[in-house]
């Protein structure tokens, strides 16, 4: 028969159907993207050495992912890397939830291994589909791969865009390499094909080939299967591409595949060699991308919930009775669920974590979630259970609403958790855990700070005595000493230099004035601000004698102790944004005056870059959950009635990212979670400094304030006797007595109206005791908003964890949603007003004081910081948290009063002012029946013991 009437094989064109591919794809890329604008595909191309066929093929994929619209990067190393670096490498990259996608170019250097490179890829990042994981889930009909290898799926899209059934034909696969014929073969028979993979041992293949509806070979032998072979209509897919020597070729050779073009003669489908399989191994490679890309965007926009139940007894055991008996998630599942990447945490034992500040990058451009803030009543002795709302709210909202919700709470101090107070993890079934570790060291931020402000402390000390006792001369050599006949200033002298308006950096070009001007910074040992710090109710600490021994040559001086949480540096770490802003912050902290009166910083110094190395792990914050399961964050715990009583900055953000709403979307109740945030002492104290201090210095914007009461607590305000420790409660507090709660109900009142007065909706969360009645519920719930209260909302979360807590979260769900729409949120003062007029704001709108009253102290100190032009700072009252006022006596709600600003000092780290209102420890005693009489530990179990 002539060859005009031979049939014809039709074409299966890999280019044309690789065209089609790729068109769709980018018509898929830029659609998700309109909806998503942060989406952004990318792969990453890993190669080893300078080969120019390798260079070929990553300028090829360069090309084809940009048109896309996939982002390419092309890692070349050298080709001496060894293969510990090449892992790290490959970690980072893994580790990067910006990258999409991972290749590296094959082949490697012969001292590298190949297995190990191809294993050491994510698989979730394995667009190849290379990886064991990927290939071993391809064989099993229950699972599936993250992805199927680029050549077989190739070879399987060419079927399915040209209709060629698969079901129940016989399929043969010549060639069993791990990249394309094993997996075709598996590809083929979960498409229900019955396949016969043939390889080098196989016996009388050319039987087994003529048996084929469905052909492919990839053997990389030319033209192994002669055309004789192939079965009348079958469908024949040539991976291959072989060099065959051509002399009428101007190359010298032309390309053939592992099969006989002649076969196109006997073939009802057959691929061209080239232009086949070739183009649609690069276009699925971009599918693979893209894929990946978008199933990491969906599962990254969404946190996973998975709630741990609890088993409620009656009566309710003590906390860590229940602490113990609940089992936590490990924090690798709930870092997990909140789809963070290996990289932006690291574990610290099984049930804590540090998450790093990387997130608020990835995340930038995502909406926040819901913000909600805790506060409180002035507080009583009969406790008003803020920390246990807080908590309990939480996993109300997540485990009972099946909401994405994260708490965000202090770190308790250990003096008041070995002292009188106790613990500060929440309380009965509406805690956080392991309550244990929470209470104790956790992941030793307190220790840190302890570390880094007592080396504030010795470096001041120390300066001055050797200023005291050394020629400038002396000074300047063993500053800037020289090495190998070179003198340096160290990098943050350089920032002591800038100060003095010396220009030079050079050490030896300076005047002697100069150099007298560097090294004296002239402390005056009277106007040493600065005090060092423990975290241990210490009583004998609070005023000390220092430098007496004999060495110290007489400079013995005044000074005394504080509490770790009160230290400046514990306001710096709530209050940074990033580990550049805490690092300038602690560099402008104060720590003495001049003999001139000229203010001497860390910068002068010389130690803000060694605090800041201490700080580096403190500002990750510390990841830990509820006994219900619900992600919390603890970090920072300056306490409110000497600091600013907030938890940190940096926590939020990154809570309200991770619940937030994906960049371009709004923010709605259906798509994004809830972040609640406690506030301590009552809302004169910790939410007052909330909004004028912490959210001036965030930006963000709070939806909605819980402000928590108790009947009982009420009561008190309302004139209800005194508590004595160790005695049963009066039956005022216990029995039914309207009159005393309605009285009482001023010092709610003035809470609510000062909650509304900044622009947020109140809500009230009645902590509910088994004495209180219905009318004394009712009664609270009526006057509650009557006074404008958006809900008042009786809870049971001690007793019942999230399950007493589902009304008060509805209520709070319903608030934000309108809160957002409409948010009328303001601070309460311009900062740029005088330091007189700002406290005066406070005082007499939030407080309800009378007038002003200022000591000729604190009249100086004003004089002298607006002078320094640090009169522009918000004002962080440091008052007695049980009044209105600064006298703790004075119950309920006074007004008319006089406030005392006995003193008045600057934070400029923290970046507030903080008049003394009163007298104000800042290091707190212990009591005659310490709480670490109850404390101990198993000896046999280890477990801790007597804690709550």
């Amino acid at each position: 028969m002539p060859d005009s009437d031979q049939p014809t094989a039709v074409r299966l064109d890999g280019k044309v159907i690789s065209e089609q591919v790729r068109s769709e794809l980018t018509q898929k890329v830029a659609e998700f993207k309109k909806n998503h604008p942060t989406f952004t595909p990318k792969l990453v191309a890993i190669q080893v050495g300078e080969r120019s066929d390798s260079s070929l093929y990553i300028r090829q994929k360069s090309k084809a992912c940009k048109e896309i619209g996939i982002s390419f990067e092309h890692v070349q190393l050298p080709d001496d890397i060894q293969q510990a670096e090449l892992d790290a490498r490959m970690d980072k990259i893994n580790n990067d939830p910006t990258i999409h996608g991972v290749i590296v170019q094959l082949p490697v250097p012969d001292h590298l291994s190949t297995k190990h490179i191809v294993h050491s890829i994510c698989p979730e990042k394995d667009v190849d589909g290379f990886h064991a994981e990927n290939i071993g889930h391809l064989s099993k009909r229950a699972t599936e791969p993250f992805f199927n290898s680029c050549t077989p799926m190739g070879c399987i899209e060419l079927l399915k865009r040209y209709d060629i059934a698969v079901a129940g034909k016989q399929a043969v696969v010549v060639g069993r390499s791990d990249i394309v014929g094993s997996p075709v073969a598996m590809m083929l028979n979960n498409l229900d094909a019955t396949v016969t993979l043939c390889h080098s041992k196989t016996p009388d293949i050319e039987a087994k080939v003529r048996e084929a509806d469905i052909l492919v070979v990839a053997i990389g032998k030319p033209e192994f299967v002669k055309a004789s072979w192939v079965k009348p209509g079958a469908v024949v897919i040539d991976v291959g591409m072989n060099a065959k020597d051509d002399p009428t070729k101007k190359s010298g050779y032309r390309w053939v595949g592992d099969v006989e073009a002649a076969a196109t003669t006997h073939a009802a489908y057959m691929t061209p060699v080239p232009g086949g399989v070739g183009p649609m191994t690069v276009a699925m490679l971009l599918s693979n991308v893209v894929t990946s890309a978008i199933r990491h965007f969906e599962a990254s926009s969404t946190t996973s919930i998975v709630p741990n139940s609890l088993t409620l007894l009656d009566p309710v055991p003590s906390d860590i009775a229940i602490a113990s008996a609940q089992k936590p998630k490990l924090i690798s599942q709930v870092a997990s669920e909140l789809n963070l990447s290996h990289a932006e945490f690291e574990p610290y034992g099984k049930y804590t974590a540090k998450v790093t500040l990387d997130v608020l990058d990835r995340l930038e451009s995502n909406s926040n979630g819901h913000y909600v803030v805790v506060t409180g009543i002035s507080p009583t002795p009969l406790g008003e259970g803020k920390s246990t709302v807080s908590i309990g709210l939480t996993q109300a909202i997540y485990a009972h609403l099946n909401r994405p919700a994260f708490a965000c709470v202090r770190q308790p101090s250990q003096g008041p958790t070995f002292g009188i107070k106790g613990g500060a993890a929440g309380g009965g079934y509406s805690q956080v855990t392991p309550m244990t570790s929470m209470n104790l060291h956790l992941t030793g931020d307190i220790h840190a700070i302890t570390a880094a402000n007592n080396l504030v402390a010795a470096a001041v000390d120390a300066r001055y005595f050797h200023e005291s006792t050394q020629t400038d001369t002396q000074l300047f050599n063993r500053l800037c000493p020289k090495k190998k006949g070179v003198r340096k200033f160290a990098n943050v002298m350089l920032r002591r230099l800038q100060k003095l308006g010396i220009s030079t950096t050079n050490p030896d070009d300076m005047s002697a004035e100069e150099v007298s001007q560097f090294v004296r910074l002239d402390i005056d040992q009277d106007k040493i601000m600065w005090r060092r710090v423990t975290d241990t109710n210490d009583r004998f600490l609070r005023e000390i004698t220092i430098g007496e021994a004999a060495t110290e040559r007489g400079m013995a001086r005044k000074t005394g102790f504080d509490i770790s949480v009160a230290s400046e540096i514990m306001a710096v770490l709530a209050l940074t944004t990033s580990l550049s802003d805490m690092r300038e912050r602690l560099g402008r902290m104060v720590v003495a005056l001049s003999k001139q009166g000229e203010p001497i910083t860390c910068d002068d110094i010389g130690i803000t870059g060694a605090l800041t190395v201490l700080m580096k792990d403190a500002i990750n914050p510390t990841l830990m959950q509820t006994l219900e399961g619900s992600p919390v964050f603890v970090h920072a715990g300056p306490f409110a009635n000497i600091a600013h009583g907030n938890s940190s900055i940096v926590a939020d953000r990154i809570a309200l990212k991770l619940v937030g709403a994906p960049a371009g979307e709004p923010v709605t109740a259906e798509n994004a979670g809830y972040v609640v945030t406690e506030a301590g002492f009552g809302a004169d104290i910790g939410f007052e400094k909330f909004v004028n201090i912490k959210c001036r210095a965030s930006g963000l914007v709070p939806d909605v304030a819980v402000i928590v009461a108790t009947i009982r607590a009420l009561k008190m305000h309302g004139g209800g006797p005194d508590v004595v420790p160790g005695k049963p409660l009066a039956d005022e507090y216990t029995q039914e007595n309207l009159e005393l709660l309605r009285k009482g109900f001023a010092n709610l009142r003035r809470h609510i109206e000062n909650v509304n007065k900044v622009g947020i909706q109140a809500i009230v969360a009645i902590n509910a005791f088994s004495s209180d009645t219905e009318a004394e519920l009712e009664l609270v719930r009526q006057l509650s908003r009557e006074a404008g209260a958006y809900n008042a909302v009786p809870t049971h979360l001690w007793a019942k964890g999230g399950a007493g807590a589902v009304e008060l979260a509805k209520s709070v769900e319903h608030c934000c949603s309108k809160s957002k729409q409409n948010s009328k949120f303001h601070v309460l003062y311009d900062h740029n007003l005088p330091i007189k007029d700002k406290i005066e704001v406070i005082a007499k709108e939030f407080y309800r004081a009378g007038s002003v009253s200022f000591s000729k102290e604190a009249e100086l100190k004003i004089e002298q910081f607006t002078r320094n032009g640090w009169d522009k700072m918000p004002i962080c009252m440091a008052k007695t948290q049980y009044s209105f006022s600064a006298d703790p006596a004075l119950k309920n709600a006074p007004e008319g009063f006089d406030l005392p600003i006995r003193d008045i000092r600057a934070s400029l780290g923290a970046g507030f002012v903080y008049p003394l209102c009163g007298a104000m420890q800042t290091l707190p005693g212990l009591p005659t029946r310490p709480c670490f009489y109850d404390i101990d530990i198993d000896a046999e179990t280890g477990d801790i013991l007597g804690l709550f």
